[in-house]
């Protein structure tokens, strides 16, 4: 997969592409039929499949801190899709100058001058450009007169719900983390490189590996029973706190902490994934660290007993 980085590194596609827009977060299954859908007609057309995607996403542009919990960074979002078949993904910044793009520039100068589009797909609820005035109705009007198709997705469904990232950030902001694996089509999962943190986990018997979560929001919080990849080709189960540390410093970044079961090998730097399968409580805040170190026993216990149950 090609990786393009803004649109002035976009050089025009000669014999067009085909093409979605959207910030594709958690890339759950409704991400995947639209995506299914493209590379679909990029074979019929044999053209390249393109993917257009926003950094940061409007929403965190336009609401900043009070923008909704991202389910993915940007990192975890490229590896997810280079294992798709999709030739390209487009990262288009968006900023000032792009949020007061009009409609109709947005789609001349971008789709067909550079892009050269000749089969778009979007989902039902897009909308783009200043004051959010281009909508399908506009592109399939453009497409008439430059020569492109343009298919709306329609909403994808399963049990009657309409798969959304919103939809999975409200599961895991329940805690409801079957539904979230549900919608998303596997557990929900988060990854980064192990950083070093205070070490404190050490003093108490419960060595951690911390990855920092790199987003203004998270969707979730807590203490889960979760399992680590990454490491080599085996699967650790472990249990793993995702807040701010109350007890030890209460400082505002938000740190994903991971105490794997019968583990200890040195992994500092190694890119991982922490996939979460069950919500054990609430982050709380003790009194003491003899108290946290009370708390974690159960915790752990009640983690591996969940796993137990599951084999």
């Amino acid at each position: 997969m090609h990786l393009i980085r803004g649109l002035s590194h976009l050089e025009s596609f000669k014999n067009g592409c085909v093409l979605t827009i959207g910030n594709f977060d958690g890339l759950h299954l409704g991400h995947r039929t639209v995506i299914k859908k493209l590379v679909e007609q990029g074979q019929i057309l044999d053209l390249p499949v393109v993917i257009m995607t926003f950094e940061p996403q409007p929403l965190e542009y336009f609401s900043g801190d009070n923008a909704p919990s991202r389910l993915m960074c940007l990192r975890e979002k490229v590896i997810e899709i280079a294992k798709l078949p999709v030739d390209n993904l487009l990262i288009v910044p968006f900023n000032q100058a792009f949020a007061n793009c009009d409609a109709e520039q947005f789609i001349d100068d971008v789709l067909i001058n550079k892009l050269n589009i000749k089969y778009l797909v979007v989902g039902d609820d897009f909308h783009f450009g200043k004051a959010r005035r281009g909508n399908f109705a506009m592109l399939k009007e453009k497409g008439k007169q430059h020569g492109f198709s343009v298919e709306d997705t329609r909403s994808y469904q399963l049990s009657g719900l309409r798969i959304s990232s919103t939809l999975i950030r409200d599961a895991l902001g329940l805690g409801d983390l079957t539904q979230a694996a549900q919608l998303l089509g596997h557990s929900y999962s988060v990854c980064g490189r192990v950083a070093h943190g205070d070490k404190r986990g050490r003093t108490i018997g419960y060595p951690t590996a911390n990855l920092r979560m790199f987003r203004k929001n998270t969707p979730i919080n807590g203490v889960f029973a979760v399992t680590m990849t990454g490491i080599d080709d085996l699967e650790y189960e472990g249990v793993a706190n995702v807040g701010t540390r109350p007890t030890v410093d209460g400082g505002s970044k938000v740190i994903l902490e991971t105490h794997l079961f019968n583990f200890n090998k040195e992994i500092y730097g190694r890119y991982v994934e922490v996939h979460f399968h069950q919500k054990i409580r609430d982050e709380l805040r003790f009194q003491s660290l003899e108290e946290l170190k009370a708390q974690i026993v159960k915790d752990v216990a009640k983690t591996k007993k969940i796993f137990a149950e599951t084999k």
